[in-house]
C-alpha cells in the first residue's frame, strides 16, 4: 500500500514516529506521501523525508486556510525560493476550504492557481483540498482544462456527479481514507459508480482514522481497514484493491 496523503511529520507524532513507521510497514504499506500545508510544515517534512529517503515522499503547497490576506504572497514566495532544491513529487496541498473560511475566497483561488500553474510547468500532480467548496473547484478546473491537469482530489467526499465533472478536466484520481468506513458515510454508493481504476488510499494522518478506530489518532497502519471496506464496496479481495490503488499511486506519483 501507499498512503498517499498523510501529515505524520506534525508534532503529534514527535514522541513516536519511529514505531509508527515500524507499524505502517508491518502492515504492509511501503511508501507516505507527506502533504505540505505551508512554509512551517515544509521544513519538517524535509527533515522526516532526508532521515528516511525511501519510505518518504515530499510535496509542496500551500493548504487553503493558509491563504489568509498579507499571509499567502509572502508564503508562496518562499515556497518558490525552494521548488528546485527537493525532489518533490506533486503540487499541494491546495484547493479551496469554504468550511472553514469563507472570507478568503479570492486568495484561495489565486493561490490554487499558482499551483496549477506550476504544477502543469513542472509536470507534476497537484493535491487538491475540496471542503464545501466542489463547484467552485470544478470552476477552477475547467477554466484550466487545456492544461492537461493530473492529480488527486484528497479525502474526497463528493457526489458520483461530482468525480465525473472532476474527470472531465484532467487525468484525476480521488484519494480515499477512514471517512468512507463511518456509518452514516454517502462514499460507498458513490464509489461503486465511480470505479476503483481511479481511486488512491490515503489517511490523512493524524485526522479521519478509519472505524474501528475513530476518534484516534490516525497512522498508516490503520489504512489496511480503508483498504477491507473497499474490498467490500467492490466485491472483490483485499490484495485487489492494494494492486489496483498501488499502481494507482505508482503512475500518478511517477514512484
Amino acid at each position: 500500500m501507499i498512503d498517499t496523503h498523510s501529515h505524520i511529520y506534525s508534532q503529534e507524532f514527535d514522541a513516536d514516529i519511529d514505531a509508527v513507521i515500524e507499524r505502517a510497514l508491518k502492515a504492509g504499506v511501503e511508501k507516505v506521501i507527506l502533504a505540505n500545508v505551508d512554509t512551517g510544515s515544509l521544513d519538517k517534512i524535509i527533515n522526516l523525508w532526508k532521515k528516511n529517503p525511501e519510505f518518504f515522499i515530499p510535496t509542496i503547497g500551500l493548504h487553503p486556510t493558509e491563504c489568509n490576506e498579507g499571509e499567502q504572497s509572502s508564503q508562496l514566495y518562499e515556497l518558490e525560493k525552494v521548488i528546485e532544491e527537493y525532489p518533490f513529487r506533486a503540487f499541494g496541498e491546495t484547493g479551496i476550504d469554504l468550511y472553514w473560511d469563507k472570507e478568503h475566497l479570492k486568495e484561495q483561488t489565486d493561490a490554487f492557481q499558482w499551483h496549477i500553474d506550476y504544477s502543469t510547468q513542472k509536470n507534476l500532480p497537484l493535491i487538491i483540498h475540496v471542503r464545501d467548496a466542489f463547484p467552485e473547484v470544478i470552476d477552477i478546473l475547467r477554466k484550466n482544462s487545456s492544461k492537461n491537469m493530473r492529480g488527486v482530489i484528497h479525502s474526497f467526499t463528493g457526489t458520483e456527479k461530482d468525480a465525473l465533472d472532476i474527470l472531465e478536466t484532467g487525468d484525476f484520481y480521488f484519494g480515499i481514507n477512514g471517512v468512507v468506513t463511518f456509518k452514516k458515510s454517502n462514499l460507498p454508493d458513490a464509489l461503486a459508480k465511480i470505479g476503483s481504476d481511479k481511486l488512491l488510499l490515503e489517511t490523512d494522518a493524524p485526522y479521519l482514522a478509519p472505524v474501528p478506530f475513530r476518534g484516534k489518532r490516525n497512522e498508516p497502519a490503520y489504512m489496511t481497514e480503508t483498504m477491507n471496506k473497499l474490498a467490500s464496496i467492490f466485491g472483490c479481495s483485499n490484495t485487489e484493491i492494494d494492486k489496483i490503488t498501488t499502481q494507482n499511486a505508482k503512475t500518478l506519483f511517477n514512484i
